[in-house]
């Protein structure tokens, strides 16, 4: 049912964007994502002159290395941002406000506790962000964000082995980074 929601959601945020003038309608998708084979888009609408929200989404469907005992950033994120900008939207600094969602099935990695187990669960919370947007030329523009926040964490986790046992279920709330990204854009006219 979630999944419908969402799809829905994203479907009727694209389709708002028919009836858009100029550099009210924007695609990005974010290259530090793409750094980690994430699979990644971004559409962003003005809303006013000093405010725009968008939907971002990412998903990174593979496991890594086969041989080496099952690594993986498996994840689908969400998240969606309010966006206000202290000149005009699409113009320099800017603080977004951004609930998030992700299902993610993550181990044999060499970060943290990530090493030893697989963790698989879902991951909810919400963050503040700060970033600046560059205009290269009319269809053009470079941004950069950075966001802090709280998560919610409720996951299974597993020996790192294919198909390891199952160690067991917890559940964790942490202040963490909620959005790091610098983030081509191309507007939509």
């Amino acid at each position: 049912m979630a999944k419908k929601i969402i799809v829905l959601f994203c479907f009727g945020f694209m389709l708002s964007a028919l009836c858009m003038k100029a550099q009210t309608f924007a695609l990005k998708t974010n290259a530090i994502y793409w750094a980690t084979a994430s699979l990644n888009i971004e559409p962003e609408v003005k809303l006013a002159k000093k405010s725009t929200l968008t939907l971002g989404i990412s998903w990174n469907p593979w496991t890594f290395k086969e041989d080496t005992k099952n690594r993986k950033w498996k994840h689908l994120l969400v998240q969606p941002e309010y966006r206000y900008w202290f000149c005009n939207a699409f113009s320099g600094h800017f603080l977004g406000l951004h609930p998030f969602y992700a299902r993610v099935n993550i181990g044999n990695l060499p970060l943290g506790g990530l090493k030893e187990n697989r963790y698989q669960g879902n991951l909810a919370g919400a963050g503040i962000g700060y970033g600046y947007h560059w205009i290269l030329g009319n269809r053009w523009s470079i941004e950069a964000e950075v966001g802090l926040g709280a998560a919610y964490f409720h996951y299974d986790y597993y020996s790192c082995e294919r198909c390891g046992t199952k160690k067991g279920t917890d559940s964790k709330v942490r202040f963490v980074p909620t959005k790091l990204s610098v983030s081509f854009v191309y507007f939509i006219r």
